[in-house]
């Protein structure tokens, strides 16, 4: 049964779910920082996925992408898969701008996260289930059904 990483657990908020992904945010106010994990097993690497999938993934990431950008108007938009620490595949999707804390680098391993209070949190989260809201699905997780997604939701 498909079961979401303890690091990345630890570390976000579910947000909500997409046909293929769940949608986490990271707990960093530093930056506008959402995580898509494919809620499929034992995938490591993007190739470890069906082609309809990789199809779904690239969709959804697209599309999150254009809202992220459509809204905040960044600099730059950071999209990267990193298994180095949590091999899980999952793919971040990071809204930059020039006067970030760590602009022009990556955000990973740049200073320390700094958690949202409770009324920033409340605030982003619902910014985000705003933003990418009408295309969350019911979570359908306990049911460990890969193609019952894809089925349900093919109209994407």
């Amino acid at each position: 049964m498909y079961r979401l990483d303890e690091r990345l657990e630890a570390d976000t908020i579910f947000i909500g779910r997409l046909p293929l992904s769940q949608v986490l945010l990271m707990n960093d106010s530093r930056y506008i920082w959402l995580i898509l994990v494919p809620a499929r097993i034992d995938t490591f690497e993007i190739y470890h996925l069906s082609e309809a999938d990789r199809i779904q993934l690239a969709k959804e990431s697209s599309w999150t992408q254009e809202k992220l950008a459509d809204r905040y108007a960044p600099d730059s938009m950071n999209v990267a898969t990193l298994g180095n620490v949590v091999p899980q595949l999952h793919m971040h999707h990071v809204v930059r701008y020039k006067d970030d804390a760590a602009w022009p680098g990556p955000v990973w391993g740049n200073g320390k996260a700094v958690p949202y209070t409770p009324e920033e949190l409340s605030k982003r989260v619902h910014e985000i289930k705003t933003l990418l809201g009408a295309r969350f699905v019911e979570d359908m997780l306990g049911e460990d059904d890969e193609e019952n997604y894809l089925d349900k939701y093919a109209s994407w």
